[in-house]
């Protein structure tokens, strides 16, 4: 294929591996990739077969690609999946996941009849007996899966499976978070960052935010990622999802090296995309490219190839249990090796259907050891990519960013808030301005280990401020290393959150993007759940892993931008995050006093949760003598939920508050008029719902009881649900306050007015009071 883009001025390569001579693998190799690919490919047959689940068909088109990757492409120690300088590979495509464990237990076995003193712990293997675990949920209670101790392998991808990284499966954040994976990588690593090797189909790229995340590696200059697409023109519902030869696609009207090439990568062509040589030429090609970009290599494949059911309709789908085209997608192997699969016979049971599949596992390890001589070919592959890792494994360049001093020391403590961190009485502050300094003093301590992005509203929401003295515009590994900015694509929340997630993963950095809350709340909630899925899964594989955090900074929050109007202005946006996830995935900070940023933000982040999301407002606010008012110190907010002001002697009613924006209407015109009228109240504030979580129930009892609660009232900036955890009787709910509580949308306009309009205005609020506590 020719395309007419001009390339040379944009300094990209696009090569048809076609045209070049392209050497044929030695015969005894070639027998072993084979033979190596026979087997995978009849054990994806057998593993959706007993599964009734699955995705087949771009398993079997994506094997040989991997396949080369694995055994001959990528330096790694088999025996340490989890070492971070080794090269990575990152399946995307997460409806491959059944060919990702099929793919491992294969090589697994290879390596324990060939190689076994390279074999790890068993909890870092994928042996074929924890395929047993294939689809299944831990809980599973069939005989073979407890006595072989099988891995719950999920349906999608999760670091619980050994060598891999991230959780994916929804659509377009696997490239996101790979994008991070190879920026962080090459951030600490300089020149020879290990490579991150990305497995997707074209389907896989129609997702909008996979475009932004691309053009932000190709900006980012990111030549340690190599993108292998499975190009097979079959998705679920279409058997031409792009323009092909002439002729429209159903979805898109580029084919997939147009597309990478108009974003910025390098692009490979393999027209033949079952070709082992074609394949090895192509990813050879690719690694031996001297550019400042990212590469593409493209194989033309079929979705479904040699199983019996090809294109969209083996995209979900396979033989039914046990029928005649199962059993003759077996044939291929059983008349090469001369071994027969089992055949079913008996009720259909769950532990029946267990012990075929475990016979039918038996047969594929009786085919590696029959075949001694292919499996040491294989065998021997794998323990070159450990002595080639191990030849060069990649060091951490000078002055490498480190999380150290922020988990492991004391230098960075709630009790030892810097000066840049403290706002005086009678001075005006943004709370964005006061994350930003927060960030930036963790920055500087951690020589850069904070990565940010903003959806190009760097200064709007102060995201600018993280990387000050840092270098001027946007990182690049080459022309600007020095810079903690990187480039999110543009307007570009969906792919930043991803990109985040994958910096953070790694555990050199915590990425942070910024934009509007009403915005980055709802389109990070897909990355900010497999983060946590990610990181709470690694968890139960790797002894003493911890929790890297990524930062979505819900800037603009609240009432207070009402001069963007309603689809600015967005109170349902904590909604999204706040208590949504299990205990201690994600903690939503809702501060209302600048001077609450500091201990607020170094708690949660001594937590470790996977995600943290501070909702800031816009607007100056003016820092008040909160010990000459009454008010609890700032620190307080580090318990989450804390009292604000404590009655003299008994209340005459408790008021809970979140969100800067009535709060400050509570302290500047609610709070008079009560002293005035000799109004006693308990008044308790959120800053964070999840900090407050993780307390006891005997800590949470004594700061916020639960007779508070059945006789509190409550005013929030934010949405009704998130109100009513804090407010336990009908009448107090009756009487809580909230921006939406008269039926529709706030028009445009200053802050003030909205907050007006929303009925959250000083003497609103007093009403509200005043009629609840009689």
């Amino acid at each position: 294929m020719e395309y007419k883009l001009n390339l040379n001025e944009r300094g990209i390569e696009y090569i048809d591996i076609s045209k070049d001579t392209v050497p044929a693998l030695e015969s005894k190799e070639a027998e072993s990739y084979e033979f190596f690919d026979l087997s995978y490919r009849s054990l994806c047959s057998v593993m959706f077969n007993h599964a009734a689940s699955g995705h087949p068909g771009g398993s079997v088109s994506s094997g040989r690609i991997v396949e080369q990757l694995i055994f001959d492409q990528m330096n790694y120690d088999f025996s340490i999946p989890h070492e971070r300088r080794a090269d990575i590979i990152s399946y995307a495509a997460g409806h491959k996941a059944l060919g990702l464990y099929a793919m491992w237990a294969c090589r697994n076995e290879v390596v324990k009849q060939s190689h076994s003193d390279l074999l790890p712990e068993v909890v870092h293997q994928l042996r074929l007996e924890d395929l047993l675990g294939f689809r299944k949920n831990p809980i599973t209670k069939t005989p073979l899966f407890q006595e072989f101790n099988a891995k719950p392998l999920d349906g999608h991808p999760t670091p619980q499976t050994p060598f891999v990284w991230l959780s994916t499966g929804p659509s377009g954040v696997g490239v996101t978070a790979s994008v991070g994976l190879a920026l962080a990588l090459k951030d600490v690593h300089g020149k020879n960052a290990p490579r991150v090797h990305v497995i997707e189909g074209e389907g896989g790229l129609t997702p909008g935010r996979v475009a932004e995340a691309m053009a932000s590696a190709a900006t980012s200059g990111l030549n340690n990622l190599f993108l292998h697409i499975d190009w097979n023109q079959a998705s679920i519902d279409s058997n031409a999802v792009t323009r092909e030869d002439g002729k429209a696609g159903d979805y898109v009207q580029w084919d997939p090296c147009e597309f990478c090439l108009m974003q910025g990568f390098n692009v490979i062509y393999v027209p033949e995309g079952f070709d082992f040589a074609q394949i090895r030429a192509a990813q050879k090609k690719a690694l031996a490219l001297k550019t400042s970009r990212p590469t593409a290599i493209v194989y033309r494949t079929v979705k479904g190839w040699k199983y019996g059911i090809e294109g969209c309709k083996s995209h979900g789908a396979g033989h039914k249990f046990y029928s005649e085209e199962y059993l003759k997608s077996l044939e291929p192997y059983e008349t090469k090796l001369g071994i027969k699969f089992p055949r079913f016979e008996g009720d259909k049971t769950p532990e029946t259907i267990e012990k075929a599949f475990y016979d039918s596992l038996l047969t594929l390890r009786k085919g590696f050891e029959k075949n001694a001589e292919l499996t040491q070919v294989m065998g021997d592959k794998v323990a070159s990519c450990v002595k080639s890792f191990k030849a060069s494994t990649p060091s951490l360049r000078e002055g490498a960013p480190t999380l150290d001093v922020l988990y492991n020391t004391k230098e960075i403590s709630v009790e030892h808030r810097p000066k840049e961190c403290t706002y005086e009485v009678g001075s005006t502050q943004t709370l964005r301005g006061a994350l930003a300094n927060v960030l930036h003093v963790v920055n500087q301590k951690t020589h850069g280990a904070v990565f940010a992005a903003a959806a190009d509203l760097y200064g709007s929401t102060n995201t600018s401020g993280i990387s000050a003295g840092m270098g001027e515009g946007f990182w690049h590994p080459e022309s600007n290393p020095e810079s903690r900015l990187f480039s999110a694509g543009g307007i570009a929340e969906d792919a930043m959150g991803g990109i985040c997630s994958g910096i953070s993963t790694m555990g050199h950095h915590m990425g942070v993007g910024a934009s509007y809350g009403a915005f980055i709340a709802p389109l990070n909630a897909i990355c900010a759940k497999t983060h946590g899925i990610g990181q709470t899964t690694l968890k139960h594989r790797v002894k003493n892993a911890q929790c890297n955090t990524f930062i979505s900074i819900c800037g603009h929050a609240g009432v207070k931008t009402g001069e963007d109007g309603p689809t600015h202005a967005e109170p349902h946006a904590l909604q999204m995050l706040q208590e949504n996830y299990p205990k201690g995935v994600i903690m939503s900070l809702t501060p209302w006093d600048p001077n609450e940023l500091w201990p607020l933000t170094i708690a949660t982040l001594h937590k470790r949760p996977p995600v943290i999301a501070p909702f800031v407002t816009r607007p100056g606010e003016k820092i008040y003598d909160r010990k000459a008012l009454g008010l609890a110190p700032a620190e307080s907010c580090t318990t989450g939920v804390y009292k604000l002001m404590e009655a003299n002697g008994k209340a005459d009613g408790t008021v809970i508050y979140q969100g800067s924006d009535v709060a400050y209407v509570f302290v500047e015109q609610v709070l008079p008029k009560l002293k005035e009228k000799g109004i006693n109240l308990d008044v308790y504030y959120v800053a964070c719902s999840e900090l407050f979580d993780l307390l006891s129930k005997k800590e949470r009892e004594e700061i916020y009881p639960e007779a508070a609660a059945r006789s509190a009232m409550m005013i929030s900036g934010f949405t009704r649900p998130t109100t009513y955890r804090w407010t336990m009787s009908e009448k107090g709910r009756e009487a809580t306050l909230w921006p939406w509580k008269d039926g529709h949308y706030l028009g445009s306009g200053p802050g003030a007015i909205c907050i007006e309009e929303a009925g959250l205005h000083g003497q609103a609020q007093l009403k509200a009071i005043e009629s609840f506590i009689k």
